[in-house]
This record gives C-alpha cells, structure tokens and sequence, in this order.
C-alpha cells in the first residue's frame, strides 16, 4: 500500500476505472484513455475488485489472476496505473471504502472521477452510503451513441435534484466488447485475438482460464504458490514461519497415516489453519458479521478462538477451498470436536508439536504419541489444553469438552 501512495501523493486529479476486468479488454482500455483526455487527469487507476458486492450471482475468476492481467492490458500507457487496493481488502468490496482510502492517499485537494456505465446508476442508491459516496467523487457516466441521458434523468430524480453537477456524461466509442462474450469464446473453442491485447489473450491460453468454466467454479483452487504469496501478505512473520512448520509436521504425520490424496489435503489445510490469525479484532468481527458466522457467549469474549471459524469462511472465499473435510480441519484445529476426522486429527496435532514450539509441558510426550497413535495423541493433548485454560481462569469451549469425552469413551 505504501508504494501506491508514493504513486497518488502528487496527482490533483484522477479517474478510477473499476471492475471485475475478466477478462480486461479494448473497450475498458478506451473508455479510460477517453475519461483521461476529457477530464485532463493526472491518472486513469484501474481497480480489480476483489469480492464485488454486486457479483455475487456468478463465479468471478480469481482476483490474482484478474490483476495481472489488468497489468499486463495496461503496462504500455504511463497515463495508467493498477491498484491493489480492492483485492488486498478482506471481505465485500464496497465502492466507498476504496474511495475512502484513496481520498487518504490523494492530496487533499485531489478531485476523483469515478467512471462507471450510465445504467449502473440506477442501481447507486442500493450501493453501500449512496449519498456520501455521491458528494466525495464525480461521477463520470460512460454511454454509447445514442443513449438518453435525459430519460435516465427524469427516472432517478434524487440524483437529479440533489447531485447533478457531480454527475458526468459522456459518449465512447461503440466498441461491442464485453467481457461475458470473451469467455463464452475461449470456452467454445472460438477466436478472441484483437478484442483484448495480445498479452492478456497469451495469459489467458497459458493458465487455462475461462476453458471450461461449469468445471473450474466447482474445481479451481489456488495453487500451492500463490497460497503462499498471499500468506506472506497476510501474516506476520512469526505467523509464516510458524504455519509452514506445521505444513511440514501435517504431511509427516499424513505420510505415516493417510492415503495420497490425504496428504495433498493436510498440506493445504496446515497452509490455511491460520489464515485469519493476524487480522485484527475489529475486522474479525466485522467479517464474522458479514459471512454469517455465529458468534456465541465464549468466542464473543475470549475473541482469540474466533480465527479457526472465520479462517475456514476466508479459506474458502480468498482462497477458493471447496473440500468441506479441508474446511473442517481449519475450523476445529483449536477447539477439537467429537467425532473428528482423520485430517482434522492430523491439523490438530501438527499445530500443537510443531518443530518450532518453545518447550513446554507435555510437549514431548504429545509429539511421541503422535507418531504411535492419532487418539491417543488427541486425548493427551486436549486433556493438556484444558488444564493450560483452567489455570489461566480462560474460558473453555464446550467443544473441547466434548472432544476430551469422546476421546476418553472411543
């Protein structure tokens, strides 16, 4: 974020062309050279979203993919930038919050033009804080030849009455592009080549995107790779450090108890277990609010066992993990429950006796029986975690209590 603000702190104008871009093409580039002439800009920013609040309805290609293909589309016109800030953002995106931030970012005196198409405004007023939103930006309502302002007028009247001088119109050229029909073309096989640049046609065919997309909404997940870029992003150091000792002590103990397709799974689950860990506790909450994860008495005031829940919510919205035994295995790798997986088994203990834990009791004795016997293991540890809770006068979930029990009867 810091470098993007070294790229804003000295413009007194610019334009933010938002979207999905997925794929970016030709008429997005001409609308936004178009905006830059006009208004005189100092620059056009692109901004991927990350998860549009008004695209809920269809799969959206993954955001890491859409930004650099956005970079790609946009590398040889020094007039244009591309943003993280959107996909950086946990959660919905909200037009009003990259407003916010960026107005943080601008000079004071900075003016932002938000370009958007003439039909999108009949929606602003179910956008998060239509009204303030409307008196911080200009809005620049993009149209082809032939639309009538005038009627768009006349149907949405407060924007009329109260808001018309911010409000921007002007025509671009009729270019029949659309993002829809490119990937309806890669998926039947049929041509794309000069609706969108040559490097964005060329990343498109190297990654596969957009081929068979009934198959990739229920398969694609993230590589390995790029789990890991984003968890160098999103934890601190110590928490990196410490999520890949367990991503190795998890396919150590899967290579002795688990089938190979286990092992694949406790590597990503150990990966993720901690996905969430670093957020800080405001937003925890906030997104715990947001993705309808229920909060009871104990996680609301000991907020420190919300990341497992709300990390399985991030697992599988940042990082597009379907498999609900991978989901599981990152919800419960705090508390435990009763009737455990064997991956969830696995998660558990690989957090507990990492290799780089500081020693302390019963630590050596836990990593022993993990390597003889996963319920036995599980016993000797949650009966250690609860003690460790009770001596500190910490609240205790009731899940744990069941998984001891179910321990000790099994």
């Amino acid at each position: 974020m810091r470098s993007e603000i070294e790229n804003f702190k000295d413009c007194k104008s610019i334009a933010i062309m938002g979207g999905t871009f997925d794929p970016i093409h030709y008429g997005h580039l001409a609308t936004a050279e178009a905006v830059r002439y006009r208004f005189k800009v100092d620059k056009v920013i692109f901004m991927p979203t990350g998860n549009p609040a008004h695209k809920s309805d269809r799969y959206v290609t993954h955001h890491e993919h859409r930004y650099l293909m956005t970079v790609l589309a946009t590398m040889r016109n020094e007039n244009f930038d591309v943003s993280r800030i959107e996909i950086e953002r946990p959660g919905i995106t909200y037009t009003i919050d990259t407003i916010q931030t960026l107005k943080k970012m601008c000079p004071p005196d900075a003016r932002l033009y938000f370009i958007t198409g003439a039909d999108a405004l009949h929606q602003i007023f179910t956008w998060k804080e239509p009204e303030k939103l409307l008196k911080m930006c200009d809005f620049v309502a993009v149209t082809r030849s032939g639309y009538d302002k005038n009627k768009l007028f006349d149907e949405i009247t407060e924007i009329r009455d109260k808001f018309a001088s911010r409000i921007h119109y002007m025509q671009v050229p009729g270019l029949e592009i659309s993002s829809s029909d490119i990937r309806n073309r890669v998926e039947n096989g049929r041509p794309i080549k000069y609706l969108l640049p040559q490097e964005v046609e060329d990343y498109i065919y190297k990654f596969g995107l957009y081929e068979n997309c009934v198959k990739k909404e229920v398969k694609f997940m993230l590589t390995k790779e790029v789990m890991k870029e984003k968890l160098q992003s999103a934890l601190s150091v110590k928490r990196y450090i410490h999520t890949m000792a367990v991503a190795q002590e998890a396919m150590k103990l899967a290579e002795i108890y688990a089938a190979t397709q286990e092992k694949q799974k406790a590597e990503i689950a150990a990966l993720l277990h901690d996905c969430a860990k670093d957020y800080p506790e405001e937003l925890k909450l906030r997104l715990c609010k947001e993705y309808h994860i229920p909060l009871d008495e104990i996680l609301k005031k000991q907020k420190d066992l919300i990341h497992p829940f709300l990390g399985a919510e991030v697992a599988k919205r940042e990082y597009l993990v379907e498999d609900e035994d991978i989901l599981n295995a990152i919800r419960y790798h705090t508390t435990g429950r009763k009737n455990m997986s064997l991956l969830e088994k696995i998660i558990f203990l690989a957090d507990y006796i990492e290799p780089n834990r500081a020693p302390f009791d019963g630590l050596e004795e836990a990593r022993r029986l993990a390597y003889l016997d996963l319920d036995m293991a599980m016993r000797y540890t949650l009966e250690h975690t609860i003690a460790y809770v009770k001596e500190r006068n910490l609240m205790l979930h009731p899940l744990s209590l069941e998984a001891l029990e179910y321990f000790k009867n099994k």
